[in-house]
């Protein structure tokens, strides 16, 4: 297998995850809190060639010295795209949307690798049955929310008339009192770390090896004062419908480069080995 070759098989497997990805954010373009993913590619490893003796013969010359002889391009990152989803309001008393970019909720995920700390930016929240007169803060998808402390906020089911204020504190009253419980939020610092999880869901990998702490900040204390949240309202997926498609095309049209790329090589190959 010759050069090219090897370049376009290797930028092949590439630009198929590059595919992938542009596909996941246009399916999701209508779930509410999802968030983009964008990625970014980088050359892998190259030959130099020196073909000039001195490089004064290169003077004011723009691209690097000599020739360059690669083996194809890699995804460098691919990272979650923090950019502000449209902000639609629904008169409803448990929807809120986040307006600062880096904040999300915490909510509990039970799968069957265990149970999970996942981040969402979706808030339509339900409440639902928990046992014992009382009542259970939950995701449209059924996962229960978290306080501040990482535990299921719960509340007594006499408590019918609910509130979610602007720096994330949950409250529910009624005839029998009322509950105030602050929400888990974090503030997400270094989003390329993230994997998304299904859905707005997101949250580190299984083999994570990175401190979290470095990852994301909880919102607790007097850092909650930092919580921006607007009630009665949902947030929209911040994908560009227009921008992706025009990206896949891209994509498409590199793919096709790549594939001729083989062709012409296995055509030459074939040339060379007919010659007697």
């Amino acid at each position: 297998m010759n050069r090219s070759m090897t370049t376009a098989t290797n930028t092949l497997s590439q630009l198929q995850k590059q595919f992938d990805i542009i596909s996941n954010n246009i399916a999701n373009s209508g779930t509410k809190g999802f968030k983009r993913r964008d990625v970014s590619f980088a050359d892998m490893v190259f030959q130099e060639i020196n073909n000039q003796p001195s490089r004064e013969n290169e003077i004011e010359r723009l691209s690097p010295h000599g020739i360059r002889q690669g083996v194809g391009a890699k995804i460098s990152k691919s990272a979650i795209v923090l950019n502000q989803g449209p902000i639609q309001n629904t008169g409803r008393f448990l929807d809120f949307a986040f307006t600062s970019e880096n904040q999300f909720l915490k909510v509990r995920v039970q799968d069957d690798s265990g149970t999970h700390i996942r981040f969402t930016r979706n808030g339509a929240l339900y409440v639902t049955p928990s046992g014992n007169n009382q009542l259970m803060l939950v995701t449209q998808d059924g996962h229960a929310v978290l306080d501040q402390n990482n535990n299921p906020v719960i509340f007594s089911d006499q408590l019918n008339r609910f509130t979610i204020t602007n720096h994330g504190t949950f409250q529910a009253s009624g005839e029998q009192g009322q509950a105030n419980i602050d929400l888990g939020v974090i503030a997400l610092n270094k989003p390329q770390y993230m994997e998304q999880k299904g859905d707005s869901l997101i949250g580190l990998p299984d083999n994570n090896t990175v401190n979290p702490a470095l990852v994301f900040t909880d919102l607790a204390g007097p850092e909650r004062n930092t919580i921006a949240m607007q009630q009665q309202a949902l947030e929209g997926s911040n994908v560009d419908l227009g921008k992706e498609l025009t990206d896949i095309m891209n994509v498409q049209r590199a793919l096709q480069f790549q594939s001729r790329a083989i062709t012409v090589s296995d055509q030459m190959m074939g040339l060379v080995n007919g010659i007697r």
